[in-house]
């Protein structure tokens, strides 16, 4: 999953499989990314008070998640781990001040700001 570097090192994390992209109006999102650039819907839900859609722009990773629920501008990078529980225990041993783990539609995430105001966030793919 993940590969060497040239040190040697294996990268802390897999592949970018997700940019998490704040919305104001998700359907009219969705309707230029589709329409004006042509991509295609993966899925889109409206649940609790919100709208989320995944719009696949690329036959490669990273899909584009829609969320009318993130606030302010900034977009969050969602990267896939092996293993969840023990990839957030080496970070928080690292210091990583982490927020909860919650449910994304293809498993348990959780994310975190780095010190400059950038948004990540890893994921453990438990569904298709």
């Amino acid at each position: 999953m993940t590969q060497g570097s040239r040190t040697g090192r294996r990268a802390p994390f897999g592949p970018l499989d997700f940019i998490y992209l704040p919305s104001r109006d998700v359907v009219a999102d969705v309707a230029f990314y589709t329409d004006v650039v042509g991509g295609e819907v993966g899925f889109a839900i409206e649940a609790m008070g919100t709208r989320v859609a995944e719009v696949r722009v690329s036959d490669e990773s990273p899909r584009l998640l829609l969320a009318g629920h993130l606030e302010g501008e900034a977009p969050v990078l969602v990267h896939r781990v092996a293993d969840l529980r023990r990839r957030l225990a080496e970070l928080e041993a690292r210091g990583l001040e982490r927020g909860p783990v919650f449910a994304i539609p293809h498993g348990p995430c959780s994310s975190f700001v780095a010190p400059g105001g950038q948004h990540l966030a890893i994921y453990e793919r438990t569904r298709p």
